[in-house]
């Protein structure tokens, strides 16, 4: 295809022009994620840079690549300045600062996805239908965990409505974005090809879509008993006033006085830190809880704080706690929040954050394998505690003895920003990855119950008292996913890269 002379041509003779368009692309693609779900936007929205990879050189592409990540994530993120700021009562300047070092981090993971894909491609639309797809997943996937991580925006989360979620119970998160990209490089090289070339092109754009629609109507796990009566209950109250001493008791008396009202429920979901207590602290409203649940067979679990000196010293977990008349269980949070959970700064630094009053204090990590929660009905309860649920390869551990998926978090922080749909939307995505229902509880919203195929059953209103009652069909069985995680998807990639490398070693 000829494109000399047209707005193509602007990579190299327009350099910041084109930096700024990609910029604005970026910023867009944010509009394929929720609350929006224009999915049908994204191939659109990644011609531009798709073009790029195959046309600019690795250092140019590099950067314009970086640059629709910059859009990308400063749109997509903008919500840590809310948190850090107005709620953690942080300087505007470390608020914006924080911010703008995550932006640039992963918008460098970016960069390096532009500098590989042109380099390996060496300006071959055939080569690109390859390497673009694999190079930005195992880039995807490296800043999912990578100093902790960052698995937000990963480009499979778009298709959660779409037909491509049906690869998700067997490829996982990983897998859709590699559907998803394939998909949308074949478009681009149907433009650039003509002849055959074209219509091998065109049917690898179908492929993707029309094998996706296929797996959706495959069931992978089965029912695995009656469905379970469950409710889950939102407090609504605000971040600001959660801790404050005098709403200790109305909180206490409000989420007791909702689990007593749910006499028909056998599970009952109560938020992260519901209680905003340290359990040792609140010991006989604990003892009176296990009380309520002897006399009416329920199970109740709830967040709280927990203390813990076995060890010689003092450490603080964010747990979730599970009664059920004499029988207490506790999952204590494994991945932890850097900034927010954790403090990953010099000691110096922790004490200059002591001096202005800024949280300083580290809380303790769980194990990375504990025990399942168990309910007084026999069912066996994974959780997740807020983000844990965006390592979904992490929670793999509790499957296939888990029957049904808990996730309590505490949105709160983020304010009526689009953080809370996107965090929704994750939840989902780990119910199809692994054919299980989950109660999503939430202090301030989005509480759910979503189905096993990631279809939302009850949601309630944000920012408000929700109590909402359903019922939750536990699961058995595993999907391909739950019984391989990533290994496959990143497998596959690495043979791929690994194979293009070997290739320009020995034309070299």
């Amino acid at each position: 295809m000829e494109l000399k002379g047209s707005i193509f041509q602007w990579p190299a003779d327009r350099p910041w022009t084109s930096r700024a368009i990609l910029f604005v692309f970026g910023c867009l693609f944010t509009t394929a994620f929720a609350p929006f779900g224009l999915s049908l936007l994204v191939p659109i929205l990644l011609l531009p840079l798709l073009y790029v990879y195959v046309s600019a050189s690795p250092r140019d592409a590099g950067w314009l690549s970086f640059f629709f990540g910059f859009g990308l994530f400063l749109s997509g993120t903008y919500w840590i300045y809310i948190s850090v700021v107005i709620f953690g009562q942080a300087p505007a300047w470390i608020a914006f600062t924080l911010m703008l070092g995550l932006v640039l981090i992963m918008s460098a993971y970016l960069f390096a996805t532009g500098w590989f894909i042109s380099r390996f491609a060496e300006g071959e639309p055939w080569i690109l239908l390859v390497i673009a797809p694999a190079t930005w997943v195992l880039i995807e996937w490296l800043r999912g965990w990578v100093l902790s991580g960052f698995p937000w925006l990963a480009i499979g989360y778009s298709q959660i409505d779409s037909v491509l979620a049906g690869w998700a119970p067997v490829i996982g998160i990983y897998g859709v974005s590699f559907m998803t990209m394939l998909s949308a490089t074949a478009v681009l090289v149907a433009f650039m090809t003509k002849g055959r070339q074209r219509w091998v092109a065109l049917a690898l754009i179908l492929l993707p879509l029309f094998s996706g629609g296929i797996l959706k109507f495959v069931d992978w796990t089965e029912p695995s008993g009656a469905p379970v009566r469950s409710t889950l209950v939102q407090a609504g109250i605000p971040q600001d006033e959660k801790w404050l001493p005098e709403r200790l008791q109305s909180t206490l008396e409000f989420y007791r006085a909702a689990a007593w009202q749910a006499q028909d429920s056998d599970i009952i979901v109560w938020p992260e830190v519901a209680i905003p207590a340290v359990a040792d602290r609140v010991e006989p409203y604990i003892e009176a809880l296990q009380d309520d649940t002897r006399v009416s067979g329920r199970t109740i679990l709830f967040g709280i704080l927990e203390r813990d000196e076995s060890r010689g010293e003092v450490r603080l977990f964010n747990s979730v706690m599970m009664v059920a008349g004499d029988r207490r269980q506790v999952y204590r949070k494994r991945h932890l929040v850097p900034f927010g959970e954790y403090f990953p700064v010099p000691a110096k630094v922790r004490e200059w954050m002591r001096m202005m009053s800024l949280p300083h204090n580290d809380l303790a990590s769980g194990a990375d394998v504990q025990p399942l929660l168990e309910a007084a009905n026999g069912e066996k309860l994974a959780v997740a505690i807020c983000y844990e649920d965006a390592y979904g390869a992490e929670q793999l551990y509790a499957l296939p003895d888990a029957s049904i998926l808990i996730n309590v978090s505490n949105d709160a922080w983020f304010g009526d920003s689009i953080a809370p749909h996107q965090h929704l939307q994750i939840a989902r995505m780990r119910s199809l990855e692994v054919g299980r229902a989950t109660i999503r509880a939430t202090n301030t919203g989005i509480s759910a119950f979503i189905s096993h195929t990631g279809e939302i059953l009850e949601v309630g209103a944000q920012f408000e008292p929700v109590t909402l009652t359903t019922d939750v069909e536990p699961r058995k069985g595993s999907t391909p996913y739950a019984s391989t995680g990533n290994k496959p998807v990143i497998g596959f990639c690495l043979l791929i890269l690994a194979g293009f490398w070997l290739r320009n070693r020995a034309n070299l």
